[in-house]
């Protein structure tokens, strides 16, 4: 770009023909800005050619279909939302727009972000491009496949319990899950407020780095953001491990985990070794209790935030009939079914279940039993990786238990598709950040694995400084499976 070699116009169109070539079959792409991106990208080569483009210049970027936009559509991949114009930008998207990035398009994603394979989509299941017969992951698959079909240079997604570092690893890209409050909310539509964090996806983890020092930073427009100065991340990428003591908590490795993803662990941990990091083994004892505890409390807050979808004032609206109300009934019961049939109608099955739930332990007489135990039970987890941070700068895990299983294969059991973020959902309670970077190949069947980072609340830095040392050498190794 510096030296004249290509334009931002050139790379938009090349990747809107990518995208014309196989969004038919991989169904990554809710609405594609064709006019937007050519637009922005002849002003950002105009800023080439005055040599003040700004610092994002020239990255193409897709956003989730959770991220408000201005004057763009955003559905959440819900019937209920059809038609929903955002009348703002979110705080990251406006920051990401000032550094120079061209948004191309929104990436679907299963409803609501609730979802561990992106099969739960009013807009129908996103196909993996490494193997198009298998789910990409959930909830932010749009994202990673529109980075690993080289659709975009990056993506924005969400990660409430593991939606971007799921599918990072089922995808074969690096995804980052920031420190709650590193990255600004606002703008975001809310799933679980206290988990919810906006993080971007890439082929590298330096353009993670670089996304990240763009959009993070304290916020007006939320509460919630810290103000937390922020570092040069790509600063801290020095290609050495050398001192840093990593852990192994023997949680994550125990039954369950394909043996296979802990071979292909077991050979990043004797690379890291090797380059003169401290690897020890550690305990965090309450992990055990990650799942239930983030279903108990994550669906709670879905159901009061998705409380405000009632057909009324914008989104989908069911029918009741000829007229305002239906013949015998009087307004009162005419807008109560209104309200139900509008609900019933626009949310997805998946919706529904968690509203039910959620619904059902914040209720009287089941509160204490369920929310209230389940918030005691996140601080102990919270204070697990509170302790494990005192003997360790970097925490080492699977991502997920298995690689990328196949399209429709758990749509019928909810409770084994919720077990796919088993490795995930304990760095959203204990609000710390986490990175997923490819660690390789499977044997059996070349679909990709990914290692999870997890570090210190704000250390996103220590987790890149170990993530680049990671995709290195798996970039320097030849693939496993042809």
């Amino acid at each position: 770009m510096d030296e004249g070699e290509t334009s931002t116009e050139e790379l938009v169109s090349s990747f809107l023909e990518r995208i014309e070539a196989t969004d038919r079959r991989l169904n990554i792409f809710t609405r594609v800005d064709r006019e937007g991106a050519l637009a922005h990208a002849r002003a950002m080569d105009g800023l080439f050619q005055q040599g003040i483009a700004p610092p994002l210049a020239g990255m193409i970027m897709a956003v989730k279909d959770v991220i408000c936009i201005r004057h763009r559509e955003v559905t959440c991949g819900s019937r209920i939302l059809q038609g929903f114009k955002s009348l703002y930008d979110a705080t990251a998207v406006a920051r990401l727009a000032r550094a120079g990035a061209t948004l191309i398009g929104q990436a679907n994603c299963d409803e609501f972000a609730m979802g561990s394979s992106n099969e739960r989509s009013f807009y129908g299941p996103v196909r993996n491009p490494r193997n198009e017969s298998f789910v990409p992951g959930g909830s932010s698959g749009g994202s990673a496949a529109a980075v690993a079909a080289h659709t975009c240079h990056t993506a924005l997604g969400s990660d409430t319990g593991g939606s971007i570092r799921q599918p990072a690893a089922f995808c074969g890209v690096v995804g980052l899950k920031p420190t709650y409050g590193r990255v600004s909310r606002f703008g975001l539509v809310a799933y679980a407020s206290s988990f919810d964090c906006v993080g971007p996806f890439a082929n590298s983890v330096d353009d993670v780095a670089r996304v990240l020092g763009a959009m993070a930073g304290v916020d007006p427009w939320d509460s919630t953001s810290a103000p937390v100065d922020v570092p040069d991340y790509r600063a801290s990428m020095t290609g050495s491990v050398e001192g840093l003591r990593i852990g192994l908590p023997r949680e994550y490795f125990a039954e369950g985990l394909d043996l296979e993803i802990r071979t292909i662990l077991d050979r990043r941990i004797a690379q890291l070794q090797d380059a003169g990091a401290d690897v020890r083994e550690v305990s965090l004892p309450h992990t055990a209790y990650g799942i239930s505890t983030y279903y108990v409390l994550a669906t709670a807050e879905a159901s009061s935030n998705l409380a405000r979808y009632d057909g009324v004032r914008y989104g989908f609206r069911a029918s009741i009939g000829d007229g305002e109300t239906l013949r015998g009934e009087d307004d009162a019961s005419a807008l109560e079914r209104m309200y139900v049939r509008s609900r019933t109608e626009g949310f997805g099955d998946e919706v529904k279940r968690r509203i039910m739930l959620g619904t059902y332990v914040l209720s009287s007489g089941y509160y204490d039993a369920y929310y209230g135990k389940a918030q005691r039970v996140r601080t102990l987890i919270r204070r697990d990786f509170d302790r494990v941070f005192k003997e360790v700068d970097v925490l080492l895990t699977p991502s997920t238990p298995t690689p990328a299983f196949e399209l429709g294969s758990k749509m019928s059991d909810p409770l084994e598709m919720y077990l796919a973020d088993v490795y995930t959902v304990s760095a959203n309670l204990a609000g710390i950040p986490g990175l997923v970077v490819p660690a390789g190949v499977h044997p059996e069947g070349g679909l990709p694995v990914g290692v999870q980072l997890l570090g210190r609340h704000f250390e996103e830095a220590v987790l890149f400084r170990v993530g680049d040392v990671v995709h290195r050498s798996v970039q320097g190794e030849k693939p496993v499976h042809s």
